[in-house]
């Protein structure tokens, strides 16, 4: 990583105001108006700092386009639907998605596609990735998508969201915060005073936690914002990311590197900053403002109900042994789930209006190959 003119900046801050809120200091590496890292790059990709599921395989983004098609006709097919990605990366998954669509006019032909994107730089990577599809327009925030009948698509978006993490000491739970050690350097340490009444915010699991334990969690503001536009327009919402299913203590706030993991202290901007994802907390605030929950499901289960096995095969089929090696490897790297496997680490969650039931890959009794 090369030197970071952030970390000068947020010394300044900690100097001038005091330690700083880790959820404060997460959102400054991520999104500081001149140096946050998804401010000022393509992270993506074998020459960036990791690499999401639809940059391993087609197969991810067409996938999710079948799922579409499958809430689509469980909506009752509306001659207009909003298909909004929040975080596209590079516009892959949209554009692998919108192919698998194409073989249903009624459906491609409803579409305005909505890409909610931030980065200047991936936004021109959409825009050259999605240069043929017709009706797209680019937000800075889901709010500025107009209203109607919604699929929302969120893959590795909430981890990144900044998250706030406390620390169990003896008369209770401090924030955790960032402050300057006596060599200059970045450390954590914890607010002198306990944040009052937090225990009555713990879930069951964490009301036991031992001293020095850590528990992460995020405002239920984006999660509400979409559960609520789907609740009230009618449509859905499908969450992937990293993190865990149930509530509980631990340290997971870690930065991302050229692939590998880096000190998350050290070159501010420089990396990916990130925290899991509670996705019980997730599913808790979609039901308080009364939309329906689906899952959550390990990505690898949620994938092979809708079908993953069934179009590698497909393509396999058609490839060469060198192509169809590589099909077999994207396949197994998408859902395995040993430890460590992306079909375990991630989650899949699905949020819709009350009156949906039953969505694709979510239950056991649909699946989204079943379209035509």
């Amino acid at each position: 990583m090369t030197d970071s003119p952030l970390l000068n900046e947020i010394k300044a801050l900690i100097k001038s105001s005091g330690p700083m809120p880790v959820w404060r200091y997460m959102e400054l590496c991520l999104m500081h108006p001149r140096h946050g890292y998804y401010i000022s790059r393509d992270p993506l990709g074998r020459e960036g700092d990791f690499t999401t599921a639809p940059e391993v395989s087609q197969m991810f983004g067409e996938l999710l386009g079948l799922w579409t098609a499958s809430v689509w006709k469980q909506m009752g097919s509306p001659q207009l639907l909003r298909l909004i990605e929040l975080g596209p990366g590079r516009g892959t998954m949209m554009a692998d998605a919108l192919r698998a669509l194409r073989v249903l006019p009624p459906l491609y032909q409803a579409l305005n596609i909505h890409l909610v994107e931030v980065n200047p730089v991936l936004r021109e990577r959409q825009s050259a990735t999605l240069a043929n599809v017709r009706n797209i327009a680019w937000h800075d925030s889901v709010d500025d998508v107009p209203d109607g009948p919604s699929i929302i698509l969120a893959n590795e978006y909430f981890d990144v969201l900044p998250v706030r993490q406390m620390v169990r000491l003896e008369n209770g739970w401090h924030e955790r915060v960032i402050e300057i050690d006596p060599n200059g350097k970045l450390q954590f340490g914890a607010a002198p005073e306990p944040t009052p009444r937090f225990d009555v915010l713990l879930p069951p699991l964490v009301r036991a936690a031992p001293i020095g334990a850590v528990f992460e969690w995020r405002p239920d503001g984006e999660i509400m914002k979409l559960a609520t536009r789907v609740r009230d327009q009618d449509g859905a919402a499908l969450i992937i990311d990293y993190g865990h299913l149930r509530s509980d203590a631990g340290d997971t706030f870690q930065a991302i590197a050229r692939h590998t993991f880096a000190d998350p202290l050290k070159a501010p901007g420089q990396a990916d900053v990130t925290a899991h994802v509670d996705f019980q907390a997730l599913a808790r605030a979609a039901e308080d403002v009364g939309a329906r929950v689906h899952g959550p499901v390990t990505q690898g289960d949620f994938l092979k109900r809708i079908g993953i096995d069934t179009r590698a095969a497909a393509l396999m089929q058609k490839a060469t042994p060198e192509v169809a090696t590589d099909i077999s490897v994207a396949l197994k790297r998408l859902t395995d789930t040993g430890r460590g496997g992306m079909g375990s680490m991630f989650k899949v969650l699905g949020i819709s209006e009350p009156r949906l039931t039953g969505l694709a890959g979510l239950s056991d009794l649909e699946q989204a190959g079943e379209t035509s």
